[in-house]
C-alpha cells in the first residue's frame, strides 16, 4: 500500500492504491544450480454452496386489460366531441355526436309509415265484420270472406314490418350518440369536427382502455417453452417462482407482481415461437396501452455451488477453473456451467467440491502447474 499526497485548498487527500506484487522464489534445477521461479500473486476464493436464482428476460408489449376500440354504428358527419385525449370515462358516458338530422327524418318518415299500416288494418278489419253477416245470411259467399281474411293478414303483417322499420330508425337515432362501453381512459382521436365517419373507417375514432389491470404480451421459444411448463409443474425446491416481475422502460421494476394466467394454445410455425400472457395490477394507473416491458421469470436453486464468472476460462467449448492446490500450485479443472445468478455461474454437482480453493481473477495469466501465492480479497469499505 503507498500512500499518495496531494494538496488541494491546504488540505491533504490520502488515496489507498493497491499494488499487485509478483515474488520470486529459486529452486534447483537438475545440476544443482538455483533457477528463478516467479509466483504470482492472485486473488482466490472458496467455493460454497448457497441459494441462487437465475432469471429469464423476455420482451413483452402491455395492453389494457379491456381495450376496445370506439367506432361509429352508422354514417354521418361527426359534430362534437365531449372528451379529450387522455381522459377518463365512466361507461355510459358521451364521447363522440354524429349529425342526426337524416336519421331524425327517417325516423318520422317510419313512424308515418305505421300510422298508414295501422289504418290499412282497421280497414281490413272493418271489412271482415261488414261481411260476417251477410255470410250468415248466405247473402254473400264464404270465397269473399276468406279474401277479406286475407287482406286482414296482409295488413298485419304489414304493420309489423313497418313497425319493425321503426325500430331500426329508433336504434340509429341513438347511434349518433356513441357513448363508452366501458370505464377507461381515452386513446388518440385522429377524427375531428366536420370528418365523414362510416362503418368502413380503416381505423377507430378512438380506443377505450381499461387500465386497473393490464395484460403483458410476450412470446418464448418452443425449448423455453417446454422447460417452462416442466419447471411449473416441478414440485421440487428448484421450481419456477409462480410470480413474475416487470422491468418498465425506464428500467424500474413495476410495484405489483404478476401471474401468467393464458398462452396462445400453439406453436406459431412462422417463428417457432409460442405467446403468453402475463397479468399484472396497476393501481397507479402508470401502465398504459402501447406500453413495453420485460417480463422477468425466476428460477429457484437451494444448496448450489457457485463460482464468480471471472473465474472461468474458456478453450474451444469447454469451460474450466484453476484450483489452488496445498502446495501453492494451480491445477485446472474442467467444470460445467447450469445457470447464471448475477456475478455468479451456477455448476452441476460434482464437477467442485465445497471448500476447494479457486483462482478468483486473472486466470489468463497462469497455466496448469503454475505456482500463485493466492490472497483473500477483501471489500474497501
Amino acid at each position: 500500500m503507498r500512500l499518495i499526497k496531494s494538496i488541494f485548498n491546504e488540505n491533504i487527500l490520502l488515496i489507498p492504491i493497491i499494488v499487485m506484487i509478483s515474488s520470486v522464489n529459486y529452486s534447483c534445477d537438475s545440476k544443482g544450480e538455483q533457477v528463478e521461479v516467479e509466483t504470482l500473486s492472485l486473488p482466490v476464493t472458496t467455493v460454497q454452496k448457497d441459494s441462487a436464482v437465475t432469471t429469464f428476460e423476455y420482451l413483452g408489449a402491455i395492453e389494457g386489460k379491456v381495450n376496445v376500440e370506439i367506432r361509429p354504428q352508422v354514417e354521418g358527419l361527426l359534430d362534437q366531441i365531449h372528451v379529450d385525449e387522455g381522459d377518463f370515462v365512466e361507461k355510459g358516458q358521451l364521447l363522440f355526436s354524429i349529425n342526426a338530422l337524416p336519421y331524425v327524418e327517417r325516423l318520422k318518415n317510419a313512424q308515418a309509415a305505421v300510422e298508414v299500416e295501422k289504418a290499412k288494418l282497421e280497414n281490413a278489419k272493418i271489412e271482415m265484420e261488414r261481411l260476417q253477416p251477410l255470410i250468415d245470411h248466405e247473402v254473400i259467399s264464404e270465397v269473399q270472406m276468406k279474401t277479406a281474411q286475407s287482406n286482414y293478414g296482409v295488413a298485419k303483417a304489414s304493420l309489423s314490418q313497418a313497425e319493425a322499420l321503426k325500430g331500426t330508425s329508433q336504434i340509429d337515432m341513438q347511434f349518433t350518440q356513441i357513448k363508452a362501453p366501458v370505464s377507461g381512459y381515452i386513446g388518440l382521436i385522429p377524427m375531428r369536427v366536420g370528418n365523414l365517419l362510416s362503418k368502413g373507417d380503416d381505423e377507430p375514432i378512438t380506443t377505450l382502455s381499461e387500465i386497473s389491470e393490464v395484460y403483458v404480451y410476450f412470446a418464448m421459444s418452443e425449448s423455453n417453452y417446454l422447460f417452462y411448463r416442466k419447471m411449473k409443474e416441478d414440485s421440487t425446491a428448484r421450481r419456477l417462482n409462480p410470480n413474475v416481475k416487470l422491468i418498465l422502460a425506464d428500467g424500474t421494476i413495476h410495484s405489483e407482481e404478476g401471474i401468467i394466467d393464458a398462452d396462445a394454445g400453439q406453436i406459431d410455425r412462422n417463428t417457432g415461437a409460442i405467446t403468453l400472457r402475463a397479468k399484472f395490477s396497476n393501481p397507479d394507473k402508470l401502465l398504459r396501452s402501447g406500453n413495453t416491458g420485460k417480463i422477468i421469470l425466476e428460477q429457484i436453486h437451494p444448496n448450489v455451488l457457485m463460482v464468480p464468472q471471472q473465474s472461468i476460462t474458456k478453450i474451444q467449448d469447454k469451460n474450466f477453473v484453476f484450483i489452488l492446490k496445498a502446495d501453492s500450485t494451480v491445477r485446472r479443472q474442467e467444470v460445467n456451467i447450469s445457470g447464471k445468478a448475477g456475478q455468479n455461474y451456477i455448476l452441476k454437482e460434482g464437477d467442485l467440491s465445497e471448500g476447494e480453493t479457486i483462482i478468483q481473477s486473472g486466470v489468463n495469466k497462469i497455466k496448469d502447474g503454475m505456482k500463485v501465492e493466492g490472497y483473500q480479497l477483501t471489500a474497501i469499505p
